[in-house]
């Protein structure tokens, strides 16, 4: 059932007194047929002659360092207004290998931004890892574009075998996976199945997502997220198309839908479950899950 146009109405004004530039034309772009060379402007503000991107693209990274982070927000602007092709991306590629680790990925946080401040949930390491939930965004945005380029043959494998070898998981790290799984599905579907259809069963078992929002209470909450920082279903599977919809039944996606049309706050806007470090992410963070939740009800179909 659509939901009330209201909700649109409401977000949208909570957009133009809220949000960033950014965001304001990402809005315009998809709910009033705004240009995509304005988001394209917007998103050049944030970009860096070495090709990276930072100065806070990603709310929680400060700083004018160039981080993974940002690459995997700027690739996701870039997608959705259809501009992830090879000229748009070709900068930000010769960059990536300057911030990836041994293993082929690249961390969350690189430490050439030591000094500048992020949230405490992404520590800071000397030598740190590949992360999946960086790499795999990147990774899947570009395969689901047709992008190629040396750097993400390593890149690519990494995430496979990050995501093939899950054990146990968090909600962040998998909402990465099904971003790499659907980017990939793109080249290789039968494999990227077989891979989600393991993820969904262990997303299930460990009970990451909240299926039944009314009873939101009894489901584990992770030892590092804040108390209430729940995960739904529409925020792994955002679209009717990505490979985690099969993990949840018609009357699951239904109850979730509603739960999110029913969080809209009254000045128009979404909350922010996670943990609030510092005034200014907050004030940028809730436009960004406000445009989230508007673009995931249209996917559905509930405005």
């Amino acid at each position: 059932m659509p939901a009330s146009p209201r909700i649109i109405d409401r977000a949208e004004r909570f957009i133009w007194l809220s949000a960033r530039v950014l965001e304001q034309h990402r809005f315009s772009y998809h709910f009033l047929g705004g240009e995509a060379d304005a988001v394209e402007r917007a998103l050049a503000a944030y970009a860096r002659p070495d090709g990276g991107y930072g100065y806070a693209l990603e709310a929680d990274v400060r700083g004018p360092a160039p981080q993974p982070l940002h690459a995997a927000t700027a690739l996701l602007v870039l997608d959705e207004i259809g501009r992830c092709d090879p000229a748009h991306t070709a900068l930000l590629l010769d960059h990536l290998p300057s911030l990836t680790s041994p293993d082929g990925g690249v961390p969350a946080i690189h430490p050439g931004g030591a000094g500048y401040p992020s949230a405490s949930v992404l520590p800071l390491r000397d030598d740190p890892p590949g992360a999946l939930l960086s790499t795999g965004v990147i990774v899947g945005t570009l395969h689901r574009n047709g992008i190629t380029h040396p750097w993400l043959e390593a890149a690519t494998e990494f995430c496979w075998g990050a995501v093939d070898s899950l054990e146990g998981s968090h909600p962040y790290e998998v909402e990465a996976a099904v971003t790499f799984l659907d980017g990939v599905a793109v080249r290789d579907r039968e494999r990227a199945a077989k891979s989600a259809e393991r993820l969904g069963t262990l997303v299930r078992d460990e009970r990451l997502v909240v299926t039944d929002p009314d009873r939101a209470a009894e489901f584990p909450v992770h030892p590092s997220y804040a108390p209430g920082e729940y995960h739904y279903v529409y925020d792994v599977a955002r679209t009717p198309g990505s490979l985690a919809r099969g993990w949840f039944s018609d009357r699951e996606v239904d109850r979730a839908l509603e739960h999110l049309c029913a969080s809209q706050e009254s000045d128009g806007g979404w909350p922010v479950l996670w943990r609030v470090w510092a005034p200014g992410t907050l004030a940028e963070w809730r436009p960004i899950v406000t445009l989230n939740a508007v673009r995931t009800l249209r996917a559905y179909g509930r405005i």
